[in-house]
């Protein structure tokens, strides 16, 4: 869900000739270095999978996962291991350029193409074809086909999550407020939290990062687009700027989000659970966290100014193409994406949702509380907005936080941030 850190052409230049210069020699599929033996004497094929998703929070929950898939597939084992996800792809493009990617990987869908674009991962597509027991209508059709570059299918998505309006009962009943409805509208968040912010107790009433993650949803809510279908910046527009003033003067002029300083270091889910935020726009992901929160709660729809726009965010798992086992990586990559024992551990453990179509899976999901208005999770699929693919994704990004936190600090107006983002993000577009 959270994108950060890409490394320049030239890094990736040196990688891929590191890479190709590493991978001559040994045997395909269930060949190569890496082989042992399983408890019945029987050849084992060891593979290694390195993920961000799991950690802190689902290690365990990955280690049943791999039981599972081993059980099934005794001639294979797999070996994890973890990096934090601010960590995890400097880590990973270092292992590709010296040599040494782990055979299957986690991509979150921002970062997907950059990889795939550049030669890193395998083509699944004959795989795909040749096993029998997988058939990709068994997964969300959009979530599947994210996962495809230049008509060729490069990974296995496992995985989506979004973000809705999570909302503290309880402020709202003592400020008498009506809780939040799938067609509120920007306005009537705006005045909803003007009521519900009370300074003197450190109490906001909404709260959403101003950040590149956020900001391309918010344009899209008010019929903004951040690139056109070629990937030109197309940011400088009315629409765009609305949605940034909108998201700046909450904090700057309006006072119902808190500000930087404000916040102190402190994680806004800290604040929502400290009864301090009677609006939070964050991911289903917080699921769980929330689950013990001391005061009542529920999720709605994000409102919109336009339309509805809310985000999609999907992981899925590749292949390394410079592995010697590209089968039984290809194999642990589709158990985790399409098993339905993988589904019933994700859905069990509100460990994001499992991209699969089968309805009566899903239905546990749909069961638990809190939150008792789980529907609006999949409704939020019907307004969907995909994150912009384009070629060094984490500059622009970094650039746009960089320049968005001038505004909160009255250093720059918005209208002042747009016009430096425009000139940059051609620059850094045609490096």
């Amino acid at each position: 869900m959270k994108t950060k850190l890409f490394v320049t052409s030239l890094f990736f230049a040196l990688m891929l000739m590191l890479a190709g210069c590493s991978s001559s020699g040994g045997s395909e599929a269930d060949g190569g270095a890496g082989e042992g033996n399983d408890d019945t004497g029987e050849s084992q094929t060891e593979i290694t999978y390195y993920s961000f998703s799991a950690t802190p929070d689902n290690e365990d929950n990955l280690a049943k996962i791999v039981e599972a898939f081993e059980k099934e597939h005794p001639n294979i084992k797999v070996n994890t291991e973890f990096a934090a996800f601010d960590d995890y792809f400097v880590k990973l493009q270092t292992q590709i350029a010296g040599g040494n990617a782990p055979d299957v990987f986690e991509l979150n869908y921002e970062n997907f193409v950059q990889f795939a674009s550049r030669g890193t991962l395998a083509d699944l597509s004959d795989y795909i074809e040749q096993d029998d027991e997988f058939d990709p209508s068994q997964l969300n059709e959009e979530a599947f086909k994210a996962y495809q570059y230049d008509g060729k299918q490069y990974g296995m998505v496992e995985s989506f999550s979004n973000v809705v309006t999570f909302y503290n009962k309880d402020l709202f009943d003592e400020a008498g407020v009506d809780y939040p409805t799938a067609d509120w509208t920007w306005e009537d968040e705006l005045e909803a939290a003007k009521q519900l912010t009370d300074a003197e107790s450190n109490v906001w009433g909404t709260y959403a990062p101003v950040t590149m993650n956020e900001y391309f949803k918010v344009a899209a809510q008010n019929g903004g687009q951040l690139f056109d279908e070629e990937g030109n910046p197309t940011i400088n527009t009315e629409e765009n700027l609305e949605a940034l003033t909108y998201m700046v003067e909450k904090v700057t002029e309006h006072g119902v989000s808190p500000s930087p300083a404000q916040m102190s270091g402190q994680k806004s889910e800290d604040l929502f659970m400290n009864g301090q935020l009677a609006i939070l726009h964050t991911g289903v992901w917080m699921f769980g966290m929330f689950a013990d929160a001391p005061f009542a709660w529920d999720i709605e729809l994000e409102a919109g100014n336009t339309q509805k726009a809310h985000h999609f965010f999907a992981n899925g798992l590749a292949v390394s193409e410079s592995s010697e086992k590209k089968e039984a990586a290809y194999e642990f990559a589709s158990f985790m994406s399409a098993s339905e024992e993988v589904a019933d551990i994700r859905v069990n453990a509100s460990w994001e949702l499992p991209a699969i179509t089968d309805e009566a899976i899903l239905q546990p999901y749909l069961e638990q509380t809190p939150p008792e208005n789980r529907e609006a999770v999949f409704e939020a699929l019907d307004t969907l907005v995909l994150p912009p693919i384009v070629n060094n994704w984490s500059q622009i990004s970094d650039v746009t936080d960089q320049e968005f936190e001038k505004a909160l600090l009255g250093e720059k107006t918005p209208e002042e941030v747009l016009d430096t983002l425009e000139s940059e993000f051609a620059r850094i577009i045609n490096e």
